[in-house]
């Protein structure tokens, strides 16, 4: 088992009887000043991890609502050196675990070793990149490892069981179950009656192939609709919805009351 930060904060969350909550949010949203008061309170309101969204300008895998949010982050000038460096300024503040979510593209422009060395520096504890294949890791493990970095997996319903297994292989962290086949965001087939029974199955595979704790996000919005999966998910990962908490006037705090 992985003794990384992320893993201890799961593993927690389980002995203490209930799910991990991770909340994301693009960095920068809904403006510079007030995102890391969200981040402060997201961290105050029992965020076990926080994911960091690193704005790009090409989100292939998130829904309108994310997608909407980091172009809007990139017009205030938001970039992977502005958010190490307000991060370093704050290391040692949050109880969370950190993560940094996005794409390939902006840490090999960032420079994949300065972008290793400056996140292990700013207290980032590991790092997902959505369109990263497994078979195109290898050299950013090679990079993360030595900072401590972990680099963790996504995985969904159309990852077969033996391509879970490799993954599984050289896990840490957390293993992030994607929910749909699509991109993020709220979706009207979940509901509080449950999920669709090929998630299960999906899960039950992952629950298998990882030796590291199973994170389920994309779509999520309510603790009841994750009611049916006992034993199957140890994290919840929840984006569109607290962003969309956030348009309509609210704040972290009173969006995590609900998860609590």
């Amino acid at each position: 088992m992985s003794s990384n930060i992320l893993t201890k904060r799961i593993e927690a969350a389980r002995a203490s009887g209930r799910l991990a909550l991770i909340p994301f949010l693009p960095a920068g949203y809904p403006n510079k000043a007030r995102f890391w008061d969200e981040i402060d309170g997201l961290d105050a309101s029992g965020a076990d991890i926080i994911e960091i969204g690193m704005p790009f300008s090409d989100p292939v895998a998130d829904g309108p609502v994310v997608e909407h949010a980091s172009l809007k982050c990139l017009d205030a000038g938001v970039n992977l050196k502005w958010i190490l460096a307000e991060l370093a300024a704050r290391k040692g503040r949050y109880k969370a675990g950190l993560v940094l979510m996005g794409y390939l593209n902006p840490v090999l422009q960032y420079g994949l070793e300065n972008f290793a060395r400056d996140a292990a520096s700013a207290g980032v504890h590991g790092v997902i990149l959505a369109d990263v294949p497994f078979e195109e890791g290898d050299f950013i493990h090679a990079a993360f490892d030595p900072h401590g970095i972990v680099l963790i997996p996504l995985v969904g319903l159309n990852t077969e069981p033996s391509r879970m297994a490799l993954y599984g292989n050289n896990a840490k962290g957390f293993a992030y179950f994607v929910s749909v086949l699509g991109t993020t965001g709220v979706r009207s087939q979940f509901d509080t009656t449950g999920l669709p029974p090929q998630l299960r199955q999906g899960l039950t595979h992952a629950k298998a192939a990882f030796p590291v704790p199973v994170a389920l996000g994309f779509g999520l919005k309510h603790p009841d609709q994750l009611k049916d999966l006992a034993g199957l998910v140890d994290a919840a990962v929840f984006g569109s919805a607290l962003i969309r908490h956030i348009d309509q006037g609210g704040d972290a705090k009173g969006f995590m009351q609900v998860w609590k």
